[in-house]
């Protein structure tokens, strides 16, 4: 399949063709360890080195530069088999802002790994979303290890979301870590479903470590069949007047298993954390209310886990 045709594919999968008619609209599309389409803008750099075994990208969003639409990124592979490996540097220098749209795409994948080593700095005054979207097709044959160490500068904001809520999860294995300097927000989402015997691993530490730094982690996953999940969530504040807040809530149905740890560490007396944990299965009373509306049981529950999930 030459390049054409992969980007074709690529973006009938994550319903972006749209972007290429919009030339103030950025975008790299990525299908294993080579490039096949890309667009960029002034003030953003994004230097890929392709290598046999991985792909390195480096991006890097110029001092002032306000980017205003999102940036599109697409990491995937349409064969069954192999591996898709990343090494991913983003800065955002001072005064910048960016929001990154990324979709991974694995429809096909039997066998499929895609692991990706991430080193996000934040500059001063600077502000960076990122939403990263996974669509995986139903064999559930796709292993995940997205890791990353953030560093946000002085006021310094960064949001993002890894949504995982359309095909077989597979293996999931989340592991993000980042240090907040003073007056600094940190926001980290995350919302999977897991299906049959995937398992589910989250991993999300923030430390607070400036003052008046604020940082909010949740989690949001629904485990049916015999999904096997665990989240470790652990906030860290140092300084004064830092804040944070922990969040999970997860599903369960069937025969899954969840585990969800929230960890608040406070080392500074006028610090503060809170936490907040709720695991269960379905709730009964809307079970039947939607019941009661003509739905069936697994599509009742099935509406109520999308919700838990939005």
């Amino acid at each position: 399949m030459n390049k054409i045709d992969l980007t074709k594919e690529l973006s009938k999968i994550t319903e972006t063709d749209d972007i290429f008619k919009q030339p103030d609209i950025a975008h790299i599309f990525i299908h294993q360890h080579k490039v096949v389409q890309s667009h960029l803008l002034p003030g953003l750099k994004v230097d890929v080195k392709e290598f046999e075994d991985h792909v390195e990208v480096n991006t890097v969003v110029e001092k002032n530069t306000k980017i205003e639409k999102p940036v599109h990124m697409c990491f995937g592979m349409i064969p069954k088999n192999g591996i898709q490996k990343m090494v991913i540097n983003t800065e955002l220098m001072e005064n910048s802002s960016a929001s990154f749209l990324a979709h991974c795409a694995f429809p096909n994948a039997v066998d499929i790994q895609h692991i990706m080593n991430g080193d996000i700095k934040v500059g001063k005054n600077a502000r960076f979303s990122y939403l990263e979207k996974h669509i995986h097709g139903p064999h559930g044959g796709v292993k995940v290890y997205p890791h990353a160490t953030i560093h946000l500068s002085e006021n310094a904001h960064y949001y993002s979301e890894f949504e995982l809520i359309k095909g077989r999860a597979g293996l999931v294995d989340i592991k993000y870590e980042a240090i907040c300097e003073a007056d600094s927000v940190l926001e980290m989402i995350a919302r999977i479903s897991g299906k049959e015997n995937d398992i589910i691993n989250i991993k999300e530490i923030g430390h607070l470590s400036g003052e008046r730094a604020r940082g909010f982690l949740s989690s949001r996953v629904a485990a049916t069949g015999s999904t096997r999940a665990e989240v470790y969530n652990k906030l860290t504040a140092s300084a004064a007047y830092a804040r944070g807040h922990v969040d999970c809530t997860e599903i369960i149905k069937d025969n899954g298993v969840v585990s969800a740890i929230p960890i608040v560490e406070v080392s500074h007396p006028k610090a503060h954390i809170t936490h907040e944990a709720a695991l269960g299965s379905v709730d009964s009373k809307q079970l039947q209310t939607l019941m009661a509306r003509g739905l069936n049981e697994n599509e009742a529950t099935d509406l109520i886990i999308q919700g838990l999930l939005k």
